[in-house]
């Protein structure tokens, strides 16, 4: 893979990195789930919690508040720090990247409510690139009683 296709494949999964959060933000949850059509989507240990679309929407609508105000769960999903690894035949690529999730509700000012990583795989299938998989780990938590419908504060992971 020359270096002129490589960035734009790196600029291709950089955008798919960034659409998950906008969408999510949006509380565009089908969008959202679309992303993962092909996809893994995986708890703090690599397990694999939901594979499709379907099941990654089932998942996400049992445990996340989505406000019927404004139809999102009143986010803005930060994503910093990516590094995307293109393999040499150029159909795969790995990516890591760090997250901040921020959240303001009419009882909740506008804070920092978590922070992690994500660990993504990527495979490039007719010239377009979709998850392979997505891995959450979370590292850093605050107040998660506005975002979630359950409690995750025993699967923080250690740094």
């Amino acid at each position: 893979m020359n270096n002129e296709n490589s960035a734009g494949s790196a600029r291709e999964i950089e955008n798919l990195i960034y659409r998950y959060a906008e969408l999510i933000d949006q509380g565009e949850l089908k969008g959202w789930a679309a992303l993962f059509e092909h996809a893994d989507y995986c708890g703090q240990d690599g397990t694999v919690l939901a594979h499709g679309a379907k099941d990654v929407y089932t998942l996400q609508c049992s445990y996340l508040r989505i406000y019927p105000d404004t139809g999102t769960p009143k986010t803005k999903h930060v994503t910093t720090n990516v590094i995307i690894n293109m393999n040499e035949a150029g159909d795969t690529a790995t990516s890591r990247s760090y997250f901040t999730i921020f959240q303001a509700t009419g009882e909740l000012p506008m804070q920092p409510i978590t922070a992690g990583r994500y660990s993504d795989s990527f495979e490039r299938v007719d010239g377009h690139w979709r998850f392979r998989s997505r891995q959450i780990i979370l590292e850093l938590m605050g107040d998660l009683s506005k975002h979630l419908l359950i409690d995750v504060s025993d699967t923080v992971k250690d740094s």
